[in-house]
């Protein structure tokens, strides 16, 4: 069956549906499946591999969000607060209600965002490549959005008001910010100490050191033949602030270290990273009665693709969960997410696997990467 995924990978490479891929799996006792195929570059002889250094963007928020619920086991910080109690700076966010002409109509939120809407993208903050309003309201302000790495960025309205609607947005970078506050300690140097230090996470980094840029892949877009070109896209090297959204680069290898560390109930490999409860807890429907939406449309399609989330979706903690068994599939309480340059990961507790698959280019769950992913997952549940 190993055979089997191998093929779904380099078909995907071979049709140009992606530049590259990497592709992983384990269960409870150990790996049970790796493969890759593609180039670190298009138009090189180098292979990607399970070491290849990826920007992993928004799965950097799965790290963050497991920050803040080791800071909340230690009573160092409270989920039912206000985000101000914090960071004071959140107090200056309005909400965007519409525009008056070209000028952007801002008023007070109704209510009070707390820490955990943070945690469930519930507070009203978006993101440009999938809400329309903000495309504009970046475009007639030339509000900075979180890539350029400044701290102006987070300034952006929200959109809706805190705990009406789920709206996928910066929420996890402000997180990041709670953090720092909490334990007194910078991100990168928190979740150096506290998570990818004892989970021998070696090459996963807010800093591309030299030793990760020599095997650094390139971020691709397409072209217009249906091929693939890289381009120079990294963010910045001394951003205003640590990215808890998006910020990190990672290994295939070594993210999968962290996978299994939640497969496992928040022990893996002699390091006690948080507690079964609060593992379990990640897993369950934090968002109530609001939905995922089944299909977030792009607004800004060279960024992303449409989303397709599936139906009866909700939001953990840090974790889209699925409600129902897919068959063949991951199994209903499964947690997954995915990093903008079409990065993926799941874990399935019910199961007792993980898996992930990695490219990097732009956009976003393209079809074609929807597709091979979708294939890959069922050849892991064969393996299993």
């Amino acid at each position: 069956m190993s055979s089997t995924i191998d093929a779904v990978l380099s078909e995907a490479v071979a049709s140009r549906a992606v530049p590259n891929v990497v592709a992983v799996a384990a269960d409870r006792n150990g790996l049970i499946y790796q493969g890759a195929a593609g180039p670190r570059v298009v138009g090189q002889d180098t292979p990607v591999g399970v070491d290849t250094v990826f920007w992993i963007a928004s799965m950097t928020k799965m790290l963050t969000t497991v920050a803040a619920l080791q800071l909340r086991e230690q009573g160092r910080l409270d989920f039912d607060a206000a985000i101000s109690r914090y960071v004071p700076e959140w107090d200056k966010l309005q909400v965007l209600d519409g525009f008056d002409g070209d000028s952007p109509r801002l008023r007070p939120p109704a209510t009070e965002a707390t820490v955990a809407q943070l945690l469930t993208h519930t507070t009203g903050l978006t993101y440009w490549f999938w809400n329309a309003e903000m495309v504009r309201y970046e475009e007639l302000t030339a509000q900075p959005n979180v890539i350029s790495g400044q701290l102006a960025a987070l300034l952006a309205p929200l959109v809706v008001d805190p705990g009406t609607k789920f709206e996928y947005g910066t929420n996890t970078d402000w997180l990041g910010r709670v953090v720092e506050a909490a334990s007194g300690q910078p991100l990168d140097e928190y979740i150096a100490e506290h998570l990818t230090g004892p989970l021998g996470m070696t090459d996963t980094s807010f800093r591309i050191s030299d030793q990760m840029r020599a095997r650094l892949v390139a971020v691709h877009v397409p072209t217009e033949d249906g091929g693939w070109t890289p381009t120079p896209m990294e963010l910045p090297a001394e951003p205003e602030y640590w990215a808890g959204g998006h910020g990190l680069y990672s290994t295939p290898a070594d993210y999968l270290r962290f996978q299994r560390m939640l497969l496992a109930g928040g022990t893996f490999d002699g390091a006690t990273i948080l507690g079964a409860d609060t593992v379990a807890d990640a897993f369950r429907n934090h968002i109530g009665a609001l939905d995922v939406p089944e299909v977030i449309h792009t607004a800004s399609p060279v960024h992303s693709a449409d989303f397709v989330a599936g139906p009866n979706r909700k939001w953990g903690w840090g974790l889209l969960v699925n409600t129902e068994d897919q068959p063949g599939m991951r199994r209903a309480g499964s947690g997954a997410w995915a990093g903008l340059a079409n990065t993926h990961f799941w874990v399935d507790p019910t199961a007792g696997v993980t898996g992930a698959i990695y490219s990097q280019y732009l956009p976003f769950v393209t079809p074609g990467y929807m597709k091979m992913y979708a294939d890959f997952e069922r050849g892991v549940y064969q393996l299993i």
